[in-house]
């Protein structure tokens, strides 16, 4: 089994990067290469959906990014202890008729000792906003850039 650091047990910073690093994950849309992070039989909550091993986790992705059109996220580390990180989350994207969204939520994170995520749960609320009020603006699919402010910085 291939490691995926950083690896627990999570200090400040090697919790942030695995943060940066599922944000980044995400960012690229690529939901073959996002399910690499998470063990063969993680088990989710997204929302009211529950998703097990790594086959749903691409089917539940594939099907968000392509109703969630010009997805942009930023994560946020919350806490951490052991082999466990809490995230706090702001993504925007907007749906086929046009209309955008900002979608707030928190996900608890539990990981195995090869540093893959066995357990995801995550609770979201959702905003509708004008195109005008977006913060996120980067090239997308792909990374947040580094001088792009963080949800702090913006208020959220």
């Amino acid at each position: 089994m291939n490691d995926r650091p950083p690896l627990p047990p999570f200090t400040a910073e090697t919790a942030a990067q695995k943060v940066r690093a599922a944000e980044n994950g995400w960012n690229s849309r690529n939901a073959e290469a996002v399910s690499l992070a998470y063990t063969e039989d993680t088990s989710w909550r997204n929302r009211d959906t529950f998703v097990t091993g790594r086959a749903e986790v691409v089917a539940f992705l594939t099907q968000k990014w392509e109703r969630e059109l010009d997805y942009r996220l930023i994560k946020e580390l919350w806490a951490y202890t052991g082999n466990r990180i809490a995230v706090r989350f702001v993504y925007e994207c907007r749906d086929a008729d046009g209309q955008w969204y900002r979608s707030h939520g928190n996900e608890n994170w539990e990981f195995d000792e090869h540093g893959l995520m066995r357990v995801r749960k995550a609770s979201i609320n959702d905003q509708r906003i004008e195109e005008t009020d977006r913060l996120f603006h980067w090239d997308a699919p792909g990374p947040r850039p580094d001088d792009h402010p963080g949800l702090t910085d913006l208020g959220l």
